[in-house]
């Protein structure tokens, strides 16, 4: 469990597991993890970086990690009213089971792709369990 936890917990680890990011910068890291913030550089398929900031808002070691993504002032305020995502941790058997959440509250327009939204949404978490996997592996 601990080494999934300091997996998941920390920002610079993100490019280990979380998809589409190419790197972590500008990392603000605070004990126990709450209130800590850090830029995502995430790769579009065209091979650019989009910037996108982060804070984690619940932290309790080797239980949960939630951050949210900073949308003010940002091209992503356009299409969304909020975005957080949930990581649990549970013991059962020796074993780490790990759960990914994501919410994203969509804005005017794009609440009309809230299907295509969740669909997405889940590819990313499928792959983020995945990548989990293959960074303790």
């Amino acid at each position: 469990m601990a080494d999934v936890w300091k997996l998941v917990s920390d920002p610079y680890s993100l490019p280990r597991w979380w998809p589409r990011t190419g790197r972590v910068e500008n990392v603000d890291q605070k004990p126990g993890g709450k209130r800590s913030q850090w830029t995502k550089v995430l790769q579009t398929a065209e091979g650019r970086g989009v910037r996108a900031d982060f804070r984690c808002v619940s932290s309790a070691a080797e239980e949960r990690y939630v951050w949210e993504q900073e949308l003010e002032g940002t091209p992503f305020a356009k299409h969304l009213r909020s975005s957080v995502v949930e990581i649990g941790l549970k013991s059962r058997d020796g074993e780490t089971l790990v759960s990914l959440a994501s919410v994203q509250q969509l804005r005017g327009m794009s609440r009309m792709g809230g299907p295509m939204m969740r669909h997405g949404q889940g590819s990313i978490l499928d792959e983020a369990l995945d990548g989990i996997e293959r960074a303790l592996t």
